[in-house]
């Protein structure tokens, strides 16, 4: 288990050396520096987009968010409507404190989340279940037949934030697998594996070829979703295999690599997980989500932390990317000359996936500069958002145009 009761580190820092803490922790994130030249900053995306102009604005169907972490408490009612203003559906993740094992749990968490969304949202939150090594599977597949479970959540134990009750070993749960392939339901798979011999940038890559793998054989007709994919190798893997697998790729491993978290100094709101890897996997992820292919789809894994939490001895992981989500989505299409794909990537290959209807209604992005709010508060918590500080070149229009 995790836990995060160190001291701020500014709180034991002075003079100079917190000036230069404070200095490169806002540092604009904007584009990745190269691998092989930590001084330089990659501009094949930025290039390509000077040299295709975009229109001034793209309609498309409002999209659905596939990977969200909402939280609880003043975290959720702070950052709900973040999520609810972008997109009309998303996948509610479940690690909470405790998790989300049960209807009755899932159905309240569902309540306290519309409760925190604005009034007049069009919102449906999608909740899912957390996989433990002694859940029913009575329980999952009657949640999920009742329309309270949209999918189950299986989080390796201790590979993230509220995961210490997560499974130890698949082979505990081949009873409740079984029982999901056989009512259709989904598994969403955090794909790192937490062994003490292999690399925090390899855990991906070793998950692959240790579980899901041999995971897929034994379930072959088991619909999975492997979350925010960080490299090549998922990448290939996914585009590899059959029809009951897809991805979901999120934002901000569409933009930055591990320089952008370490060179110059540690940016603790960079810090994911999986964490961001090298230059050559992030450029393998852009080309995924621009391919048209239907295996790879929007998931933002929008994460949100308090500032003290984030910029600390031993700080979480996530990035709080819901307020600029999809003008962040939208501008790397733009970079890639691939906005006549946005839509099927945004807001059609994932309902298509999990046999949900696509969305009628509209929204609209617009080329608008918009400023990016170093921080968003309420009372005394406080969340760095992606981008904090920056200006984006797109807006989401708050009214939507008509359908």
């Amino acid at each position: 288990a995790y836990s995060w009761s160190s001291p701020s580190l500014p709180s034991v820092l002075s003079g100079a050396v917190r000036i230069r803490y404070r200095m490169c922790q806002y540092l604009p994130v904007n584009r990745p520096m190269n691998d092989q030249n930590p001084g330089s900053i990659h501009a094949g995306a930025a290039a390509a987009e000077q040299a295709t102009p975009s229109p001034s604005s793209l309609v498309i169907r409002r999209p659905d968010d596939w990977h969200v972490h909402l939280r609880d408490g003043d975290e959720l009612r702070l950052v709900a409507d973040y999520t609810a203003r972008q997109f009309a559906r998303a996948i509610i993740m479940p690690n909470l404190s405790p998790p989300v094992t049960t209807i009755a749990a899932a159905r309240s968490y569902r309540e306290r989340i519309l409760a925190a969304v604005a009034p007049n949202r069009r919102f449906t939150p999608l909740m899912t279940a957390y996989l433990t090594d002694e859940i029913s599977a009575d329980e999952i597949a009657g949640g999920f037949e009742e329309g309270v479970f949209a999918a189950c959540k299986l989080y390796p134990a201790n590979v993230t934030t509220n995961s210490a009750a997560g499974v130890t070993d698949v082979a505990r749960i081949h009873g409740v697998l079984e029982r999901m392939q056989r009512v259709g339901m989904p598994l969403l798979v955090h794909g790192e594996v937490v062994d003490s011999d292999v690399d925090i940038f390899d855990r991906e890559a070793v998950f692959i070829d240790r579980v899901l793998s041999p995971m897929m054989r034994d379930f072959p007709d088991l619909k999975i979703v492997l979350d925010h994919i960080t490299t090549e190798q998922a990448v290939q893997f996914v585009s590899d295999a059959g029809p009951n697998l897809a991805a979901t790729i999120t934002a901000h491993h569409l933009e930055i690599n591990r320089n952008a978290m370490l060179v110059g100094g540690i940016r603790p709101h960079l810090f994911c997980l999986p964490v961001v890897k090298r230059e050559r996997h992030r450029l393998a992820l852009r080309r995924a989500a621009v391919s048209g292919n239907p295996k790879f789809f929007l998931g933002t894994d929008t994460a949100p932390h308090a500032i003290e939490t984030k910029e600390t001895a031993c700080g979480c992981a996530g990035i709080f990317s819901a307020p600029v989500a999809l003008e962040s989505y939208v501008r790397t299409f733009a970079e890639e000359g691939a906005l006549d794909r946005f839509q099927a990537f945004a807001s059609e290959s994932g309902p298509r996936f999990y046999e949900l209807p696509l969305n009628e209604e509209r929204v609209r992005l617009a080329r608008r500069e918009q400023q990016v709010p170093a921080v968003v508060a309420s009372g005394p918590l406080r969340i760095v958002p992606f981008h904090a500080g920056e200006s984006m070149q797109w807006t989401l229009e708050e009214q939507a145009p008509e359908s």
